[in-house]
């Protein structure tokens, strides 16, 4: 038995001793106390064990509720939105509460105005209209890719976790809520699992360079397993993973212990080896093969769009693969972005806090290299990195994005609490372990409903923020309409904080950006290294 159940079952034990007193020595002044507070105790053990709306008090009966108490006392976390999203602590507290509010519909209302502090630097809010519009849906799409495989994405999806980092059991809850409100779940790099499958919702299968689904023997890109997965009508979409935010240029090893059946066959790897993600691709050296490797996808895929997920770190690289679109022409259909201060459930703390562009100045970077180049249209940019409201959504828009991505608000709302213990396999609420008996507290039906609502909920502010500027779509926002203030007695918008370029401007003058006036004209389409 495991020892979360030892406090429920020595609950059980004594009240079966104080029946049995009771019956033997008729002691009544000793033995009903004990009968009703044990009673009392395992009623409630019994009951925390058999409902399902809390993992955390499946998987500690009883002693979840001292949990609660500290947590109900402590007046940090009644107030659910005095914290700043910019305090030190791994993420603020103030956007899981809202998130918890909107996954479960409870009112996200709060009364006496904002208890922000509408003077520090670095405080941002969004203009409004004299002329606010109203918003008839707030289901929010746009087109990705060409074609009758062309795919209709909603602008706020699931951001990539793999089977193995997160559990059956919140894999198809994300896949169910998906299903149910209509937007994409991507699969992570550990490829498509029966827990992908079970419930239909849309995928955005992602290939790493593990190439995990579609590997050889030896690790290398099998093009027949590849097409035969992604030519499944469930797949939506096909993303290349270069790097992610928490850790590029890492790499990674799931310990050969935890590669399970499960996991193996998902993977196409051998049960209890060490699965390796290598930190560089095997298949493409240069920024044109890459370009023709994403063309191959697209090729193998049926003509579904084909794209990939990066976080920046050298500019000129970026700017070779953008002289290799010019160059030869081909054009992923969507580039996602990942902010450096994306996560992930393992890292080092060098990488995690020192490595890789965040992803405001990222996400510019990539903009700007493809308007500037005049691709910018043809090519679609998602974006992930810490983004979990409504307002998160519209400032990402605005600096560039056509859509979001998030992991740690839809992490949330399976009923992650943030327990930091993703990396040992003993997650508290079942997300983020392979364990059957932790995992079996994530109940999915109510999971998923919570997933679909949080969707739906963000998406409803996400209209009003947009109704409000007097827009009738998140595409029209643009980087004035985001104002930031940049000292106790300035402001200034987005618009003129950042250099936007001009379509086309790259392609004569790479002077007004000191970026890429250093460093534009020593990019290479032939090489990742400077000339």
């Amino acid at each position: 038995m495991p020892s979360r159940f030892f406090t429920l079952a020595a609950v059980l034990v004594a009240f079966v001793a104080s029946l049995f007193l009771e019956l033997v020595f008729r002691a009544h002044w000793i033995t009903w106390p004990m009968i009703v507070l044990f009673g009392a105790l395992s009623f409630v053990g019994v009951t925390d064990v058999l409902q399902t709306k809390q993992a955390i008090r499946r998987n500690y009966p009883i002693l979840a509720h001292f949990r609660f108490f500290f947590e109900y006392i402590r007046p940090e976390m009644r107030q659910y939105f005095i914290e700043s999203d910019n305090e030190a602590s791994p993420f603020s507290r103030a956007s899981r509460s809202l998130v918890y509010q909107r996954a479960k519909r409870d009112s996200d209302k709060r009364p006496f105005g904002t208890q922000l502090d509408v003077y520090e630097t670095g405080y941002e809010w969004i203009n409004h209209s004299i002329a606010p519009v109203q918003i008839a849906s707030p289901d929010f799409r746009l087109t990705i890719g060409s074609g009758e495989n062309a795919y209709s994405a909603s602008v706020f999806n699931v951001s990539a976790m793999s089977f193995g980092a997160l559990s059956a059991n919140a894999i198809r809850a994300l896949n169910k809520g998906a299903k149910a409100g209509n937007f994409a779940h991507d699969t992570g790099e550990g490829s498509i699992s029966q827990y992908h499958r079970e419930f239909g919702g849309d995928l955005i299968w992602e290939i790493g360079s593990g190439y995990f689904g579609c590997r050889t023997s030896d690790g290398k890109f099998d093009p027949i397993r590849f097409a035969e997965q992604a030519r499944d009508p469930q797949v939506k979409m096909v993303e290349l993973k270069l790097s992610q935010g928490a850790k590029p240029g890492h790499g990674g090893v799931l310990p050969g212990p935890k590669v399970t059946l499960e996991i193996a066959q998902a993977r196409g790897v051998t049960v209890g080896v060490d699965c390796i993600s290598p930190a560089k691709h095997s298949v493409f050296s240069t920024p044109i093969e890459l370009l023709e490797f994403i063309a191959k996808m697209r090729e193998l895929s049926g003509g579904k769009p084909a794209g990939m997920k990066l976080a920046i770190g050298h500019p000129w690289e970026f700017f070779a693969i953008a002289k290799a679109m010019v160059k030869t022409g081909i054009a992923p259909d969507f580039i996602v972005v990942d902010g450096s201060e994306g996560g992930t459930g393992a890292a080092p703390v060098e990488f995690t806090d020192h490595v890789g562009v965040p992803l405001r100045e990222a996400l510019l970077l990539v903009h700007n290299t493809l308007v500037g180049v005049g691709l910018r249209d043809r090519v679609k940019i998602g974006a992930s990195g810490k983004i979990v409201s409504a307002f998160d959504i519209a400032k990402t828009i605005a600096m560039g994005a056509d859509w979001c991505n998030s992991a740690r608000g839809f992490m949330f709302a399976v009923g992650c609490i943030q327990a930091q213990t993703c990396h040992t396999g003993n997650c508290p609420t079942g997300v983020t372990t392979q364990d059957p008996v932790r995992q079996r507290a994530l109940v999915v039906p109510d999971k998923a409903t919570r997933v679909k609502e949080f969707h739906h909920s963000t998406l409803h502010a996400l209209s009003e923020l947009v109704a409000a500027a007097g827009l009738s779509h998140p595409n029209q926002l643009r980087p004035e309409h985001i104002i930031r203030r940049i000292s106790s007695t300035e402001v200034t918008s987005l618009a003129t904080l950042y250099k936007f370029l001009k379509p086309g401007e790259l392609l004569s003058d790479t002077t007004s950006h000191r970026v890429f006036a250093y460093y534009w004209e020593k990019a290479r389409a032939e090489s990742f290294a400077l000339a």
